[in-house]
């Protein structure tokens, strides 16, 4: 499928939308699956994107056999902007917040690039809230980027994305489509101001963790492996028994194609999921 096709059927597969007032924001969730017992997935998108571009073939699996709620961040999708910068821990802020608000007091949590990076902040600010995590396509800090591509990012406007198919699916879905030229210029912000985390901040997430990227992907295979190790993967299971921690590099495998890849991702994480924490 393309990536036309994958927001495409995310509009399609659009489930029960909601707003809730969170910290100055109207944001909007929207809500996908069966209620079944048990904790629901949060799905945080990337940037310049929003459920339909991050998840639009992913939904019809993981909603399948449980609750999903995905959720548009600031001046994403149909979430519009207010007066302050983008940072990955105010939108783990209003993500903490949304989940509080739904009276959620546990979840799963899946995030995507950017969407990564806040569920990684939720799991180290707001522990309590997550009960397992996946990250797709995390770079931890500025290092985990293949040379130059932060460089290039800083020259990136908003015209070069016109007809791409996140300008697309904003300007179906903003609430102020003329307003992309703003986000991506705060997007831009964002991404030169990151801090990342550092290695006590990582290493003290209780929560199991899924790690997924691309084998070519904009974060290096190196730094995915040091995150794996961070969180107590890379051991010899069959001596010391398996880690809390999974580490999965999708071959032929893009940033943006990460997520098209629903026969392989869906099942990962399904299992994952459902499996009872090791014992070492």
């Amino acid at each position: 499928m393309t990536e036309s096709s994958g927001a495409q059927q995310g509009e399609q597969n659009k489930g029960n939308g909601n707003y809730a007032s969170v910290n100055g924001l109207n944001m909007y969730y929207e809500t996908h699956g069966e209620g079944q017992d048990g904790p629901p997935l949060v799905l945080l998108h990337g940037a310049l994107s929003a459920t339909g571009t991050s998840f639009g073939m992913l939904l019809p699996g993981l909603a399948k056999n449980r609750r999903v709620i995905s959720i548009e961040q600031q001046a994403h999708g149909r979430t519009a902007d207010i007066d302050r910068p983008l940072t990955i821990a105010q939108m783990a802020d209003d993500t903490a917040a949304l989940l509080r608000q739904l009276d959620i007091e546990n979840a799963d949590v899946l995030g995507y690039s950017m969407g990564a990076g806040i569920a990684m902040q939720v799991a180290v600010k707001h522990p309590e809230l997550v009960r397992k995590l996946v990250l797709v396509s995390l770079s931890y800090n500025v290092e985990g980027f293949h040379p130059g591509l932060m460089e290039g990012m800083a020259h990136l406007k908003p015209e070069d994305l016109y007809g791409s198919p996140f300008h697309d699916e904003y300007t179906r879905t903003a609430p102020n489509p003329g307003d992309w030229a703003t986000l991506v210029e705060k997007v831009k912000s964002m991404e030169q101001e990151l801090e990342g985390w550092t290695a006590e901040d990582i290493q003290s997430i209780k929560a199991p963790t899924l790690i997924v990227m691309g084998d070519s992907d904009i974060v290096r295979p190196e730094h995915a492996v040091e995150l794996f190790r961070l969180l107590g993967g890379g051991v010899a299971g069959d001596m010391v028994g398996l880690p809390n921690s999974r580490l999965a590099v999708l071959p032929g495998t893009t940033h943006m194609t990460v997520v098209h890849h629903a026969e392989w991702l869906v099942s990962m994480v399904e299992d994952f999921l459902g499996a009872p924490a090791p014992t070492a």
